[in-house]
Order: structure tokens, then sequence, then C-alpha cells
């Protein structure tokens, strides 16, 4: 991995025009493409798999007025007044005409209309009249255009009214609405800008992220449009994509800028440290990109399609940043070239002036545990990774208990959709709702309907009204206004008003109690029921994401597992960063349960009303939170890992890494934390307790437990923290995200010291041999080795090993300047294998026709008739002819000269005391 994004590096450096042009190209494209198809953003919502949901859709056709969606205009009078005064019954039955010209309003029921009782009403104390509004479809979908004439209906009718009586607009169709884009985008880029600066220390360097983020964003964006053109995608999708786009791909552009800084310091060449940093940094921006990807994912465990599509739109937004991030990032570092270079400290200006030699650099103690860090290091995350591992179990008690302290109030979290009632205070739809409350009881803003088919009913009237008595001898109900038949008398349905309000924990068991009663109404009545409506949808809802909150965990945490596991090849690590994701998820809970259920800062937050928090939040934040705290995991652990890698000292990499990675983690936690806050104060209610969950998850995950806990915990394992048993890690493959290999590969470029050797080798050791065969070699182009040995298994070793199908035990190997096995799949391109024990001397001509550099032929010595030899001999002056290097395996004393033209240049290995030397 790290060697090819070394390449890459190097590439989109070199040029950089080209790279710079094909992004801002795609851009133009795809956003043509989202023109010409003209996506838009429905907000269509179902929920396939639940009771209600299957109710409902069968209501829609064969009960459409009772399963469209409602609104509610609410008539009150002031200081007693009462609502039956004739003027004020005159204005409500002309908006009842002008309600009914509005495009989807099906009926509009006046509160004075006798003949559909239970549809409408007057409230008991007279104060206040109630008319209801049935319109076609789901609340969601229906447009804007229609909502704001229905206000402007109201708001007619409010004037119409005479003095002291109000009319406001709410009910179930302003009961949610899908937040879009606002101010608090740009708010998180300014901030996000100015910490850029602080860090980067420049306008060039912190410009950036900015520009690597707003291109993957604009990407992401203008995908999702596309997208909307052949799905349904609501407007919370480009809001989440964009959320993450923006923190992502600022992070992901900021970590490699940094290291760029960091190698230029260092006084390589500008294109060098470009390469270089897009292998280091880049790997970890790969892998920790993969994490979010597979949490976002993840989400589609829900089984809830609209919450598919806005995972699915995240997982692409960050694919996306991570692909700008590793291509765009180096383009732009060789446009802005030098200028990014730092300039030396002022203590090292200091010492240049004084002809002083520089400080040393970091030297482990004698004991290896400890690393005496320079003064010219960071000195506030020395001391704070001192601080950390200082006490190590002091500290772990400590964060963890603190943890389970912030984590304490989400005991009492609970779940549901949101209704008018968390609307702002001043909103039309906040102020019916509490007044639907004050005059008609909480459950007049949330009613149940229950239905079923009255098809075999002799007496569908007296059916429905048996029904009805049976629910209302339930507790919790406080009146039954409605048990009627449809046109067609085959369903019925039964409007149930509970006692509590829609997203009251009561109101959940009043639902539950009524399907439990299922069974004896069915055999009474003959009535097969369902509960539906909009309270029982957001019940279900609720009830479907908690019993997806097991099964998601399990797949996103287990591939995850695996994942860092590849990455850290070890055991300990991954678990480590598990256990601290869960206490950030816990802690991110309780924070949200505190402000939005007990009213902790909820003023400052401006939260309106203290209540359940919306359904969607524990899964989308698990999914979103686990994939950013491995990012912070990746970033920092990857960089102590590089350090152990390169050093062999475990606890001193521990601060090392801490030291080199803590301030850019630390810029990358502040944008976040911006990003995710700035939607917290303003922001829609669907969104907040996310936002805030996000903010307060990052922040702790970040601060607390990868930069307090980790380190403590990695101090008190020691070695034992990249340990990992053989077998897994003999199966488990290698990405070498540290940079080791790629390492080896620069330090190894002038060996070997003569150009024209192919295939090189000293003290290679050959897997699935003894240890004590060890192989030296150089081989130079248009020659020819000849590997003798009495056991088969010898020569084909060493010809599987150099045509880099079987990886080395140990040692140096190169072949036509690719060093093994970190090249491995570009030497397997380049270096044609024929075994003629298995494949015959076809497949032989058939390589030799590929022009291969280098061709490795095994047991030649099985080609004994002299017809066959003559074919051997032939394809091999072929492939000489041509320029190869043959490589030749012989088992037993059966010369090989025949086979070569007379002058060719030979090699041999023959056994000496048991192996090849």
């Amino acid at each position: 991995m790290s060697s090819a994004l070394y390449r890459l590096g190097r590439a989109a450096f070199a040029r950089r025009r080209a790279v710079i042009g094909a992004w801002v190209g795609l851009l133009v494209l795809i956003g043509a493409a989202a023109g010409l198809l003209g996506g838009t953003l429905d907000n269509s919502v179902s929920i396939p798999g639940t009771e209600s949901q299957a109710a409902l859709d069968r209501l829609t056709a064969t009960f459409p007025q009772a399963a469209g969606t409602t609104a509610q205009v609410l008539v009150v009078g002031e200081d007693g007044a009462q609502v039956d005064d004739p003027a004020v019954v005159t204005a409500v039955e002309d908006s009842v005409d002008a309600f009914l010209e509005v495009e989807s309003v099906t009926s509009a029921v006046s509160p004075f209309d006798d003949t559909l009782p239970g549809a409408s009403a007057v409230s008991d104390d007279g104060e206040a009249a109630l008319l209801t509004l049935s319109l076609e479809g789901e609340g969601v979908a229906i447009g804007d255009e229609v909502k704001d004439r229905l206000r402007d209906v109201a708001d007619e009718l409010d004037a119409a009214l005479p003095d002291g009586y109000d009319a406001t607009i709410g009910g179930q169709l302003f009961s949610q609405e899908f937040p879009g884009l606002s101010i608090a985008e740009v708010l998180g880029v300014v901030v996000a800008f100015i910490v850029l600066l602080v860090t980067l220390g420049g306008f060039a360097a912190a410009g950036m992220p900015l520009l690597n983020a707003l291109l993957g964003v604009g990407l992401s964006t203008l995908l999702v449009l596309v997208a909307a053109a052949f799905t349904s995608v609501t407007s919370t999708t480009p809001l989440l994509s964009l959320m993450l786009g923006l923190a992502v791909g600022i992070d992901y552009a900021l970590f490699i800028v940094s290291r760029y800084r960091e190698l230029l310091a260092t006084g390589l060449p500008t294109q060098e440290a470009a390469a270089r940093s897009n292998a280091t940094a880049g790997s970890a921006v790969i892998f920790a990109g993969l994490t979010v990807m597979i949490a976002l994912v993840g989400l589609g465990v829900a089984g809830i399609p609209f919450l598919t599509v806005m995972g699915v739109a995240g997982a692409a937004a960050v694919g996306i940043a991570v692909l700008v991030s590793i291509t765009l990032v180096p383009a732009m570092l060789g446009v802005a070239g030098e200028r990014l270079r730092p300039r030396p400290s002022r203590r090292a200006r200091k010492d240049a002036a004084a002809g002083t030699a520089p400080a040393a650099a970091p030297a482990p103690a004698a004991d290896g545990d400890t690393w005496d860090l320079p003064e010219h290091h960071n000195r506030f995350f020395a001391g704070w990774v001192r601080l950390a591992t200082a006490r190590p179990w002091v500290t772990v008690v400590v964060t963890i208990g603190a943890l389970l302290a912030l984590a304490f109030p989400a005991l009492d979290l609970r779940l549901a959709l949101p209704d008018a009632g968390v609307a702002p205070t001043d909103s039309s739809q906040r102020v019916t709702y509490d007044r639907i409350t004050e005059h008609f009881g909480p459950g007049a803003n949330g009613p149940l309907v229950v239905t079923g088919s009255i098809v075999t009913s002799d007496d569908p009237l007296g059916l429905m009204e048996d029904v009805a008595d049976e629910l209302r001898a339930l507790p919790g109900v406080d009146s039954v206004p409605l048990a009627t038949p449809n046109e067609s008398i085959d369903t019925g349905i039964v409007q149930v008003v509970p006692t509590t309000g829609p997203t009251d924990p009561a109101t959940a068991d009043l639902v539950n109690a009524i399907r439990d009663l299922r069974p004896t109404i069915l055999e009474k009545h003959g009535f097969d029921l369902a509960v539906t409506g909009f309270t029982a949808v957001g019940i279900d809802v609720s009830a479907k994401l908690g019993a997806a909150l097991l099964p998601f965990a399990v797949f996103v945490v287990g591939l995850s597992l695996i994942l860092l596991t590849m990455v850290f090849r070890s055991i300990a690590v991954p678990l480590k960063a598990t256990i601290g994701y869960l206490l950030s998820v816990a802690a991110a809970f309780g924070v949200v349960t505190a402000v939005f259920e007990h009213g902790i800062a909820a003023d400052l937050l401006h939260v309106s009303r203290l209540g359940p928090i919306i359904s969607f939040m524990p899964i989308v934040l698990m999914g979103v939170l686990f994939g950013l705290a491995m990012d912070y995991e990746v970033f920092l652990v990857s960089r102590m890992r590089e350090d152990y890698v390169h050093s062999g000292k475990a606890r001193a990499s521990i601060a090392t890494g801490f030291v080199g990675s803590a301030k850019v983690v630390t810029a990358a936690a502040v944008i976040m934390v911006a990003v995710f806050f700035a939607f917290v104060p303003e922001g829609d209610i669907n969104i907040k307790p996310i936002a805030l969950g996000l903010a307060v998850g990052v922040a702790v995950d970040a601060f607390v437990v990868r930069m307090t806990l980790v380190p403590a915990v990695m101090q008190i394992l020691g070695e034992r923290a990249w340990w990992m048993p053989k077998g897994l890690d003999r199966v488990l493959p290698s990405f070498d995200v540290e940079g080791e290999a790629l390492h080896r590969e620069i330090s190894m470029q002038a060996w070997p010291h003569d150009p024209d050797v192919v295939v090189a080798a000293r003290g290679l050791r050959l897997a699935a041999l003894d240890r004590t065969d060890v192989v030296d070699l150089a081989v130079r182009r248009g020659e020819v080795l000849v590997a003798h040995a009495d056991e088969p298994a010898r020569p084909a070793a060493l010809l599987l090993t150099v045509a880099g199908r079987l990886a080395p035990e140990a040692g140096d190997l190169k072949v036509d300047g690719l060093l093994l096995p970190v090249r491995a799949a570009a030497v397997r391109r380049r270096v044609g294998y024929v075994d003629l024990r298995t494949e015959g001397v076809d497949a032989l001509d058939a390589a030799v026709a590929e022009r291969p550099p280098v061709l490795a032929v095994d047991r030649t010595d099985l080609v004994t008739d002299p017809h066959e030899r003559a074919h051997v001999a032939a394809a091999l002056s072929r492939a000489l002819d041509a320029g190869a290097t043959l490589l030749l395996g012989v088992v037993g004393s059966t010369p090989a000269d025949d086979l070569l033209p007379a002058g060719t240049p030979v090699t041999t290995l023959a056994p000496q005391a048991g192996a090849l030397a």
C-alpha cells in the first residue's frame, strides 16, 4: 500500500496540472449530468416490515381518506370567549371552501358540521374549535408550496375572525420537516480555516485542506442529485454527506499536508517529501476512510430504505474524500513547491547564528522503556503524554470513571420520532400543538387509527361500534370519537385518542395493548385489527431501529476489528480501540440525554422542549462516530507503530509517536467538533441531537480516549501491544500502513551497484526450506542462471521466489529493479514462470511469446526426448534474443548446456553441504 501510494504521490506531483484539471473536469461533468437529469429531493419515506406501514399501505388502496396526511387548524377564543359566536362560525365555514381549493387537500371538515361526528370537534369548555384537513400522500412528500398555501389560508382565517380570537395551523403535516442546508456549514468552514491557519502556519497550507474538502463535497453532493433522478432521496441525505465530506475531507488533507511539512523540515526535496507523505499519511487516510465507510454502509442493517440511502451517500462522500486527498493534495503540493517548507525554529536560528550544533535527535534511554524528548519538541504534547503514561493505571481508572459518569444519564434515554411539540416555541405548529393539548388533551395531537377488513360482516356499522366499545375499555384511552366503514363497506377504521401525547411511553404501551387485544376481537367479532397512523408509525420505527442496533454493532465492529488487525498486526490494539469507542458512544449518549431529556444547558443550546430523542440518533451516531473514532486511532497509533517498527522500542515509541501526531490529531478533532457543533444552536430539531452527540463524541474520543487512555493502556502493555499469533499473521494480508517496506525500498535504491544486474540476492533464505539454505547471486541482463539440486523443492523454491510467487523467509532480493516481497505484484507481471513438470513445452512457447524481461523455467531435466529438447532450446533461444534473463531449475545432474546457444553466459548454483550457496 505505502509503495503504491508513494508512486502515486510522485506521479501526481509531477503531473499536477493534469491531476487538478481532471478533478475539476469531473466536477463540471457530474454537475452537467445533475442538471440534465434534474434529480430532486422528494423526502418520501417508507418503513417496510412494520405493522403500521403495512396497514397504512392497505388503507391507501381501500380507504384513502384515512390513509393520507392530516393538518389541524385551531380557533381559540381569549379570556373565555366562546367559539360558537356567529361571526366565528361564518369565518370558519368560509375558510373550509378556501382550504378545499388548495392542491392535495381531499377534505376539510368544519368543527360545526354535525354530519361527520368525531372528525372535528369543539372543546368541552367551548373555547376552542378544531378544523381537520385531509391531504393526499405522505406528509414529508407534500411540497412546500402546499404547506405555504395552507398557512396563507390559515392567516386569512385569523384575519377574518373577530377581535379576541386566533387561528393557527399545525398537525401531522407540519410535525416533521426534514432539515436543509443553512449558514451553519459556512460557520463550520470558517472555524476550520482558522484552526488550519494556526496549525499549518500559512494561508497556502491552510487553503489546501479546504479546497480538497470543497471539491470532494461538491462531487458527492452532485452525485446525490444524480442519484435522486433514479431513487428516493431525502434532503437529510446531502446534509449528512456534506457534514461528513467537509469534516473528513479537511482532516485527511490536513494529515498529508502536515506530514509533508515535517518531511520538508528534514531537508527532503519537495517531490520526494510529497511522495513519502502520501505513502505514510495517505495509507492511514485510506484505512481511516474504510472504517468510516464500513460504519456508514452498515446503516442498511436497519432495513429502512431512506436510512440506507443516507448511509450509502455518506460512505460515497467519504470515499471521494479519500480519493481526492491521495491524488489532488500531492498535485497541490507540487503547485506550492518550496513555499510550504517550514522556516527553522527560533532556537535553531539562534544555534546557527552562534555556530553551535543543533539539538540531537531523540534517543532511547538505556532500558529502552522511556524516551528523552529534546526541548525543540512540542512541550505541551510532550508533557501531556508524560502525564498520561507516568502513572498509567491511575490514568486508566480516572478516565474510565469520568467517561462512565458522563454516560450515566444515558440510562434514561428514550427514543421517538419528534412531533410538533419540539418545534420552536413561536412557530405556528408548536402553538397549535400546545393549545390542542390544553383544550383537547395531549392525545388529540396524535390519535391512533385501528383498521381491519369488514368484508364478511352482515352488520358493518354495528361491528365497528362493538370494536369501538372494546377499545374504549382499555386503560389509556381518552375517547373513541370515530368508528366507521368506508364507502365500499370492505374496510373499517376506529379513531382512538390516547390520554397521553404521541411521544409518551404510555402511548406506546397503549399501542401494544391494542395489538395484544387482536386475538380476542378476532374471535368475538371477526375483525382482524391493525394499528397505524402517524403516532403508531413513529413507535414502530423506534422499535425497529432499537432492534437493529445489536446486529448493526456486530457488523460494524466485527468488520472493523478485522481491518484494524490487518493494519496494526496486533490483537490488543484493535480490542483497545473498540472498547474506547464504546466508552465514547456511551458518553455521547449520556450528554445528549442530559441536555434533551434532563434539561442541562438546554436553554443555551436553544432546546425548545424536553423529551425523547429522535429515534434515528443512536444508529446514525454509532455508525458515524465509529468511523471517526477509528480515524484518530489509525492516525495516532499508526505513527506509534511506525516509530516502533523503526526503533524496536515499544514504550519509547508511545511518546515519539504521540508527539509526532498529537498536534495534527488535535487540529483534526477541533475541526470535526466545530463542523458538527455548528448545527446545534440553530439547527433543526431532527439534526440537533445527532450533531451534539457527534461533537461530544469526537471531543471525548479524541482527547480523552485516544490521546489519554490509549497511551496509558499501551504503556501498561509494552511489547505485548504488538503481539499477534504467527498463524493469524500469515493468514491476514499485510498493508504496511507504517511504510516499513517503503523505507526499506528507498534505503536499497542504490543496490545492486551494477545497473546491468537483473536478479540480485544477498543473505536470501527461501520459505519452506531449512533456514541454513542461503543464496547470494547476481544475474546480469541476457545471462542464464541454472539452479541444480538433488531435491525438486530447492530449485522450485528459488524460481518461485524470484518470480514473485513465493515470499522469501529473509534476506534481500531484487528482480528487474523491484524489491521483493514489496513489489511482488509488479514482479509477477514482469517474470514469466513455467513448470515443465505440470505445464509442458506448449506453455513455454506461450510464455516466450509474451516477451518477459525474466523467464523462469523449472524441471528442464524432465525433457528427455531429443525433439522436445530441441523445441525447448529453440524457445529459450528466442527468449534470449528478445533480451530476457533466464532462470532454469534442474534436479539431479542432467546438464542444461544443450538447451542454450553456444557462448551464453551461465551462472550455476550447485548443492554444497546440502544447501544452495
